[in-house]
């Protein structure tokens, strides 16, 4: 994978919806929201039903590291913009594994930036 293709994995979980998140999301992933707290795989699926979905986001100061062949983690400072919403400023971690075919996240979290 490469680093254009992680970064167009990681938009997609802000901007796609629920059938994303069932092919990507790793069954043991954990997820760490401001207000929300750290929430498990079946957790976030369940979340995802009535949530509204990012219109767009932004992400600076993206960085990526590699710590071995089968891991991926991405860090960077995320602006996500909702209709009627104000912007949502967050910095982002996220790590995603391989199982040699695809690849699935297993881990992100949000810290709020402001």
């Amino acid at each position: 994978m490469t680093e254009d293709d992680i970064w167009g994995l990681e938009e997609r979980f802000w901007l796609d919806g629920l059938s994303f998140y069932e092919s990507h999301l790793d069954p043991e992933c954990l997820m760490a929201f401001p207000g929300m707290g750290v929430m498990g795989a079946g957790e976030i699926l369940k979340s995802l039903r009535d949530a509204p979905r990012w219109a767009s986001v932004d992400m600076a100061d993206r960085t990526v590291g590699r710590p071995v062949d089968t891991l991926m983690v991405v860090g960077y400072r995320a602006t996500g913009y909702r209709e009627g919403a104000s912007p949502y400023q967050v910095f982002c971690t996220s790590t995603y594994r391989s199982d040699g075919v695809d690849w699935k996240l297993v881990q992100h979290q949000q810290t709020p930036s402001g």
